[in-house]
């Protein structure tokens, strides 16, 4: 069973996706900020990462930063597929999927099916 990092300050759409992955037969472990991410990383060992920008404490730019810092001493976290929830794709996020920083984003709301389309593709492509 694949295992899916999900990480959004919003209690409601952690649950919409989590529920909506487990009814798909993925593992979901969840994180409400970009700090308690950084620590499932390292601990869970996901197979994909899904990862809101906009969070207080740590935004998700800040989580991407302390990935590629712990990716030099880890090289299993540059393997993980990262999908990113943003309000708007901005040149910001273009560059951070060219840069193969991440794999790919969908715009704030979003339908489940796009979702699961995104992760089917992305783990199939592991």
């Amino acid at each position: 069973m694949k295992k899916i990092l999900v990480v959004d300050d919003e209690p409601h759409i952690l649950k919409l996706i989590k529920a909506r992955l487990e009814a798909n037969n993925y593992e979901v472990i969840i994180a409400e900020d970009g700090e308690e991410c950084l620590r499932k990383l390292a601990v869970e060992k996901p197979d994909l990462l899904i990862l809101d920008i906009m969070m207080p404490k740590m935004d998700g730019y800040d989580v991407l930063i302390a990935m590629k810092e712990m990716d030099e001493m880890n090289e299993s976290m540059r393997k993980i597929p990262i999908i990113v929830f943003t309000a708007r794709a901005d040149n910001r996020i273009r560059d951070l999927i060219e840069q193969e920083i991440i794999t790919a984003y969908l715009t704030k709301p979003f339908k489940s099916e796009e979702l699961l389309e995104k992760i089917k593709r992305l783990l199939e492509n592991e």
